[in-house]
């Protein structure tokens, strides 16, 4: 009979962008979950979502979690629904911000179900008995997540609180095992938070591909093209729109919309922030000063609020939303959602889509479905709101602000896998969470240029560790 072994599936995460949660099951019969995720497309809620896990929840030990981000966060409340009783860990910025995120999912939820006459997939009161069992661990500190199984947080500078996880199994055994599972990796150096620490002295490492088959622009060529898009919209008496996910995006640009009004580049325009889940993060940023890069808390040191300057408004409320359009002259919009799936923006895009003077700014990752991805792939109509709006805004597209890694950086991440020495036992590599192109180009390049065995797993699959 053959003897168990550690293994690692992927359950979901695979083959696409969205949906993070991977099983590791010990020789012992111990699973531990990482991320749990939605699937996000055309809708918050996809059929997908519904599905039974593939896993019996009453057997998991732990859920340990790399940072808010709703696919990697948004079932969380429907598995502890379904039955799972065990404790959650992740940063406690991470806690905080994916109660502010499961808030907002849990009601775009209810919100559709009413519409659909369906039932949503979980409500308010699940997302509340989730946080009864998330604990909050620091960065650095290493803690026991099950008997001979424990794990360790590193800064992923991916968003506000976001944690590469490394998890030991058997960490005092001849066959110890470490696995570093990347959750989404920042794009560093970037304007607010700290660079992505290196991978180490790993066996395994599980790491993300969004942008595995393509660059960003540099760090000057992004804040010259935005300052372009801002003075050519002013100039024309448009409206810029910004689709901006609530989490970091949102504070990123306002850290550089205020650095180039201030530095006369750009005139000063009225700014709103129309996303009270935007609006709720930032408060959450300001407490958290202390994970920001040295440069930022110099600037505060001395006085800056970066994110309060002359003509920024913060619109919380949908009245004080709709009483945006009333306000004359060029202005900018920042509101979620990022992929233009749901939430605020969607009824800015309505307006001023067909608005020729006016410019839509997509600056993160569409995925594929998303009425966001329409527009970034050129689409000349929409439909919004069951009306059909032709296109005449300019489409833009602006990536350098994204808070994730493109090829060439995520390259030079795995190669700081192994020790002081620069040897290592780096046995394989997992390329997860992009589509199907871009894992395979990121897999074929570490191949190439590293020389490690690199895959894309099957979504399904065990894998013997």
């Amino acid at each position: 009979m053959a003897q168990a072994k550690t293994q690692l599936t992927f359950c979901s995460g695979v083959g696409t962008v969205t949906g993070a949660n991977f099983l590791l099951e010990t020789a012992d019969g111990t699973k531990i979950l990482i991320d749990c995720g939605l699937v996000q497309g055309e809708k918050v809620a996809e059929n997908e979502n519904g599905r039974p896990f593939p896993y019996d929840l009453s057997k998991v030990t732990a859920l340990l979690v790399t940072h808010a981000h709703l696919d990697h966060v948004g079932r969380i409340p429907k598995l502890v629904r379904d039955g799972y009783g065990g404790p959650i860990y992740s940063t406690a910025e991470t806690r905080e911000l994916a109660r502010v995120v499961l808030e907002d999912a849990a009601s775009i939820l209810a919100h559709e179900a009413r519409q659909e006459g369906t039932t949503p997939l979980y409500g308010a009161e699940d997302v509340a008995r989730v946080f009864d069992r998330w604990q909050a661990v620091e960065y650095h500190r290493t803690f026991e997540v099950a008997p001979d199984i424990s794990a360790y947080l590193k800064d992923a500078g991916h968003i506000l609180g976001s944690a590469m996880i490394e998890i030991t199994v058997r960490p005092n055994g001849p066959d110890s095992r470490k696995i570093l599972f990347s959750g989404d990796l920042g794009n560093s150096p970037a304007p607010l938070l700290r660079d992505t620490e290196a991978v180490g002295d790993v066996d395994y490492l599980v790491m993300e591909s969004v942008y595995g088959d393509r660059n960003h622009e540099s760090r000057a060529d992004r804040a010259g093209k935005l300052r372009d898009i801002v003075r050519q919209t002013a100039g024309r008496g448009g409206t810029l729109v910004i689709p901006s996910f609530a989490i970091d995006r949102t504070q990123v640009l306002l850290y550089e919309l205020n650095r180039l009004a201030e530095s006369g580049e750009i005139p000063r325009l009225p700014v709103f922030v129309d996303s009270p889940m935007a609006i709720r993060a930032t408060d959450i940023y300001r407490k958290s000063q202390n994970l920001f890069n040295d440069g930022v808390r110099d600037e505060i040191g001395r006085g800056r609020d970066i994110f309060a300057f002359p003509h920024l408004s913060y619109t919380m409320s949908k009245n004080m939303s709709a009483e945006i359009e009333a306000v004359p002259g060029p202005k900018i919009i920042l509101a979620g959602s990022g992929m233009s799936v749901g939430g605020r923006i969607l009824g800015h895009e309505e307006r001023y889509l067909s608005d020729e003077k006016s410019t839509i700014l997509l600056v993160g990752y569409q995925a594929a479905g998303s009425l966001g991805r329409e527009l970034a792939d050129g689409a000349m109509k929409i439909r919004i709101h069951r009306q059909n709006i032709k296109v005449k805004a300019r489409i833009e597209t602006l990536y350098g602000y994204s808070a994730h890694k493109d090829s060439d950086h995520l390259v030079e991440f795995a190669a700081t896998a192994g020790d002081d020495t620069g040897k290592g036992r780096l046995a394989r590599i997992f390329v997860v969470m992009g589509e199907p192109g871009a894992s395979m180009h990121l897999t074929q390049r570490l191949r190439d240029e590293l020389g490690v065995k690199a895959v894309v797993p099957e979504r399904g699959q065990a894998y013997d560790l």
